[in-house]
């Protein structure tokens, strides 16, 4: 039981003790922008995103948020779910444009300190490239699907409005401050326990079994798009951990990867990293975020976007 008890507190703890916090400085900045106005102001900036997708201006504060901390933009979005201001269809959407933002984030965070400086300067730089154009695409259609698909059916203002009024005009500071600090103490005490019981879970079962299997038998697949022998390897590697695969794609660059194989290749390994990274990460973070039902569907347009636009950009660059 050594191990479980290590397992336990030299992962899991600090893993779901890191998401409680950027979900609660999410949640928190949320019910803080709302009680202090500060919406109002932000939403100059947000509104051509959520103007054309037939989202709330609150919206836009998460949006933005995402940009800097992913988890506390999610956060954000959980409790205008929660709140009644969005409905399901109007949160996915939100979710898909937050896509490319959530990338800004891991340019400064690991593209840029670490990535590149092991690719190189070109293949970096064009990986990278590659990894925004997807980005951005899956944000377009965020916005076109809220264009066609939401209407005021999907939004209900009255819902931030009715906590508006609850909270009351003549509220003071620090009032405010502490209304705001209950509701985010509320939101994670139904999202914390639920966090540590998936990530417990999953933590448990890839510790005791060998997932690694699952990524065998990508030699076809690498051999139908022409890409160099040595790909399946590093598409292994890639799929478990993607700075490992750049460090041993690296020495590789020139002969036999070309720039673009090699682009190609770690795409690739990011398409078969996903029954990995989903259910050792997404899992757990969206069913502890949104709960089973409503996780699994983030978790299928999220992956299934990200197929689509990554196979996409795969065919350009082996053509």
């Amino acid at each position: 039981m050594q191990w479980l008890v290590e397992l336990l507190l030299g992962n899991v703890l600090p893993r779901v003790a890191t998401i409680a916090l950027f979900v609660g400085v999410g949640v928190g900045l949320a019910n803080l922008a709302v009680a202090f106005g500060v919406v109002e102001y932000i939403a100059v900036l947000s509104r051509p995103l959520t103007g054309p997708a037939n989202l709330p201006d609150e919206v836009g504060t998460a949006i933005l948020a995402t940009a800097t901390s992913p988890t506390a933009g999610y956060g954000m979005l959980a409790e205008y779910r929660e709140s009644g201001l969005i409905d399901d269809a109007a949160t996915l959407v939100a979710i898909t444009i937050n896509t490319f933002f959530g990338f800004l984030q891991h340019i400064l965070t690991f593209y840029v300190p670490v990535l590149i400086p092991i690719l190189g300067v070109e293949v970096g730089l064009t990986y990278v490239g590659a990894r925004a154009g997807i980005s951005l695409a899956i944000t377009l259609v965020g916005l076109l699907a809220g264009a066609v698909l939401l209407s005021t059916d999907n939004v209900d203002p009255s819902a931030q409005s009715a906590i508006d009024a609850d909270d009351g005009d003549a509220e003071s500071a620090g009032e405010k401050v502490r209304t705001a600090v209950d509701r985010t103490a509320s939101k994670l005490r139904t999202i914390v326990p639920r966090l540590a019981v998936v990530y417990a879970t999953v933590a448990v079962l890839t510790a005791r079994f060998d997932i690694t299997a699952l990524f065998s038998g990508v030699e076809p697949v690498t051999s139908l798009l022409g890409l160099p022998p040595a790909s399946a390897g590093v598409i292994a590697v890639f799929a478990i951990d993607t700075t490992s695969g750049a460090a041993a794609i690296a020495p590789q660059l020139g002969a036999p990867f070309t720039t673009q194989e090699a682009v190609a290749t770690m795409l690739i390994g990011g398409v078969v990293s996903f029954a990995f990274s989903t259910f050792k990460r997404s899992i757990p973070f969206q069913y502890g975020i949104w709960g089973p039902e409503f996780g699994t569907k983030v978790i299928l347009v999220n992956t299934a976007l990200k197929i689509v636009f990554i196979s996409v950009t795969v065919a350009l660059l082996v053509v």
